[in-house]
């Protein structure tokens, strides 16, 4: 649509290495980036920003967007901004065998999954005492290969077309809550070869969540045993926040400038014609795979933002 235009340009090696804050209109006048091939600096202007470099990219954008105004990131009075990082926590399932179902090769081949929602304090009946939130499960079901030894040629090929057995595997995502000395925040004594500050994190896994991981993992071992599985093996390998690639939080929405970085419609309260609609706006992570929610944020707000030029506004 956009290309549609006549008005849409897409330039490779392109940096973003800060957005431009306008003191006058206290607003942002563009951004500028570095030239990845040549090291040259570019300023292209704008009337409106939609900053979505990703969790990470974004608000590492953000904090070197340093400005007499905003001395500590663009839009940063709140001192919000790298706080709070949250992710998915895995790392923690279980696996089993399923017995019978061995003559069903052919139907039995194909890849199948599962998903089970979230099922811990969601009423009275399932509040837990010892953590707040809860956890999914994504699983399948599939054949064991035969991997045979010491047999070669056609007897190795017969061997290796022999289905083994059907096994189970239920892997958890859990929430992590939103805590504030979970950051991220820019190492400006430390620069990569763009000149870029260093992005450094200091996040990791709480009581709440630790908790959390053992529950999943009994109750995944619970429900292979209600199946009938055999052979039932569970695994809980602790995981820093980041290792699922969910990135959420550092520049979260709020009604309190004070407290946050972003209003309800995923534009930075002190810098109107910014807008952040990725992960980093989320306050918190629920246990879903995210990515449709920031497609749907992002609509959003645009719809909001071309309102609001339309009238006279931004």
């Amino acid at each position: 649509m956009a290309e549609a235009t006549g008005n849409l340009t897409i330039r490779a090696h392109s940096i973003v290495s800060e957005i431009v804050y306008d003191q006058e209109s206290k607003k942002a006048s563009g951004v500028k980036i570095i030239d990845a091939e040549t090291k040259e600096e570019i300023e292209f202007f704008a009337q409106i920003v939609f900053c979505n470099a990703s969790t990470v990219g974004t608000t590492a954008i953000l904090l070197n967007s340093r400005s007499e105004s905003f001395p500590n990131g663009l839009g940063n009075s709140s001192g919000e901004l790298g706080h709070n990082v949250m992710d998915h926590h895995y790392g923690m399932g279980v696996w089993g065998k399923m017995p019978g179902l061995e003559d069903t090769y052919y139907k039995g081949r194909k890849p199948v999954g599962f998903y089970i929602p979230r099922f811990r304090n969601i009423d009275e009946k399932t509040v837990r005492k010892d953590y707040l939130r809860g956890f999914g499960y994504q699983g399948g079901i599939n054949r064991q290969k035969n991997n045979p030894d010491n047999i070669y040629g056609e007897e190795l090929k017969d061997e290796i077309f022999k289905p083994g057995s059907y096994w189970a595997s239920i892997a958890a995502f859990g929430e992590i809550l939103q805590n504030h000395d979970n950051k991220m925040f820019l190492n400006f004594d430390k620069k990569d070869k763009y000149g870029m500050p260093a992005i450094t994190f200091d996040a990791e896994l709480r009581d709440n969540e630790i908790k959390m991981r053992q529950d999943a993992v009994q109750c995944a071992i619970e429900m292979l045993e209600a199946a009938g599985c055999e052979n039932i093996g569970s695994y809980n390998d602790v995981t820093a926040p980041g290792a699922c690639i969910h990135e959420m939080g550092t520049a979260r929405m709020g009604r309190d400038p004070k407290t946050s970085v972003l209003n309800k419609w995923n534009q930075m309260h002190e810098v109107p014609n910014v807008f952040v609609t990725d992960g980093a706006c989320m306050t918190s992570s629920g246990t879903q795979n995210p990515s449709i929610t920031y497609m749907a944020l992002t609509a959003r707000a645009v719809d909001y933002a071309d309102k609001q030029i339309k009238a006279g506004k931004l």
